[in-house]
């Protein structure tokens, strides 16, 4: 167990603190003025952390701090005997067990299988495929095209979506178009690290870990959520330039070139996160097994 002192990991907070309220500022400004964004909205609502959840600092499985008293008022932390605080590693895992082992099986199997880039974003499109206007899932975004020329586009560039999480969304006439039909039970076998939805599970994942996970890794994850969010959205067909966002235009040959260009960045960006979430479920695994190896009273 590695004890951290405490200038040490109250610099390390202080540090933490100062990197993420900038980033947030906005998020928390548009919250309270009540204003929809199509990239907050979803790292906020279908992610179910909060901004407060990204400013507090934890040291993550494996580290304890020395008086560090405030901690305990955060979940899943304990005193131990030298009075430090440290995660209560047998507490989370009568709690959050089974996530440890949902989220080690998808984020190997995730790692170990071939990157594809050539779906081109349309996952987005299938999702408002035949839909009009008011019937999509966001209603306050314009459409860059209308519903038959929408539908013309998805027909011929062709679906080839693997994720579940992305292809529930799709309209009951896309989803017959779909090369695939991705279902939870398969997903640990179609999940591959080309995939935009894939590498942005990487938060959702953090999230379900945390405080398991360092609080800096946890926001390394949301930063490439957000990115790879804005190149969802960007590839989509809603019309997203009233926010910033010059659209990709996956319905020609150079926008398809352009977005497997961007997936293949996201997949380089996302391989050494994916191997740090995988250590810390093997960290909680081994000190799990060294709990129970342990004789009582040891």
């Amino acid at each position: 167990m590695n004890v951290l002192t405490g200038p040490e990991w109250r610099t390390r907070a202080a540090r933490h603190r100062e990197r993420v309220e900038p980033e947030l500022a906005d998020v928390i400004a548009r919250r309270d003025r009540g204003i929809k964004h199509p990239i907050d909205d979803f790292l906020f609502h279908y992610y179910t952390l909060r901004p407060s959840h990204l400013l507090h600092w934890h040291p993550g499985v494996g580290h304890a701090v020395d008086a560090g008293d405030e901690l305990l008022d955060q979940p899943f932390h304990a005193p131990r005997a030298d009075g430090s605080v440290a995660l209560d590693v047998e507490g989370f895992l009568a709690k959050r067990g089974r996530t440890v082992k949902t989220a080690g099986r998808l984020l190997r199997a995730s790692a170990a299988a071939t990157p594809r880039f050539g779906c081109f974003g349309m996952h987005e499109w299938a999702m408002v495929y035949r839909l009009d206007q008011g019937e999509t899932r966001h209603p306050y975004l314009k459409l860059r095209f209308p519903p038959g020329e929408l539908a013309a586009i998805v027909e011929e560039v062709g679906c080839r979506c693997s994720h579940f999480d992305a292809f529930r969304f799709f309209t009951p006439q896309a989803r017959p178009l779909n090369l695939l039909i991705p279902t939870r039970e398969t997903q640990a076998d179609l999940d591959q690290p080309g995939c935009l939805h894939v590498n942005m599970d990487l938060y959702k994942w953090a999230g379900k870990l945390s405080p398991a996970v360092p609080s800096e890794l946890l926001f390394d994850t949301f930063l490439l959520a957000r990115d790879i969010r804005e190149v969802d959205m960007a590839a989509s067909a809603y019309d997203l330039t009233d926010w910033g966002l010059d659209p990709i235009r996956v319905e020609t040959p150079e926008g398809r070139a352009a977005y497997a260009a961007r997936q293949r960045g996201f997949a380089e960006r996302a391989a050494p996160l994916r191997a740090a979430l995988i250590g810390v479920v093997d960290a909680l695994v081994a000190r799990s097994d060294a709990t129970i190896a342990a004789p009582r009273g040891v």
